[in-house]
């Protein structure tokens, strides 16, 4: 595709791995590459040293996540664990806002010892029957499994990058810069469309 139809393209679906991710990021916006949406499931872009390295270059992407400090991923206990995380996070070098591993790694290890301690024991058959048939209550909301072993309902978000002024950590605590678009029950904010609009 030449740079010509690139830029009045509607939609840029991008699949990409994190370097990847960053490196498309940052030709795009060299480029001035201005399709009506932008993004998809990038790799990488869930990550701080991601966001803080492209900064107002995200602007208007779209991808996918699976937490973000909003409201509506606020259950019992969620803020108290990013909180002790975070402060950790600081003192150990690590990501630190933690926001993309450190709620889900949490609440599945939770959903195991809820199970252990249910069944009383580590026994396969007896664990792959309750974690079925069981609704837990975690840090990142209601885990239930369907029959497939998957989540019952899908907690995938789709997000739009919005608002980043340069490059500092801080900022993205405030839900506002990573807006969830979908699923409705989870919903913080309406897309910004065109892509163009949410990079003034």
């Amino acid at each position: 595709m030449s740079a010509i139809q690139a830029t009045t393209a509607d939609l840029v679906v991008i699949c990409s791995y994190p370097l990847d991710s960053v490196g498309v990021v940052l030709a795009a916006n060299e480029a001035k590459l201005t399709p009506k949406i932008i993004g998809g499931a990038m790799v990488g872009l869930q990550s701080t040293v991601f966001k803080t390295k492209l900064g107002p270059a995200l602007d208007g992407y779209m991808d996918y996540d699976f937490w973000l400090p909003t409201k509506t991923l606020m259950f019992s206990g969620t803020a108290d664990f990013m909180k002790k995380y975070q402060e950790r996070a600081a003192k150990a070098g690590v990501d630190p806002l933690g926001y993309y591993m450190a709620p889900f790694s949490y609440a599945y290890l939770d959903v195991l010892g809820q199970a252990i301690t249910a069944t009383k024991g580590v026994d396969d058959t007896k664990l792959a029957d309750y974690l079925s048939k069981t609704t837990f209550k975690t840090i990142v909301g209601d885990v239930l499994f369907g029959k497939n072993g998957e989540w019952a309902r899908s907690r995938v978000f789709q997000a739009q990058f919005r608002g980043i002024k340069g490059n500092g950590v801080d900022q993205f605590k405030n839900a506002d810069t990573l807006a969830i678009i979908t699923p409705g029950e989870f919903k913080s904010a309406d897309v910004i469309y065109p892509f163009e609009k949410a990079r003034q």
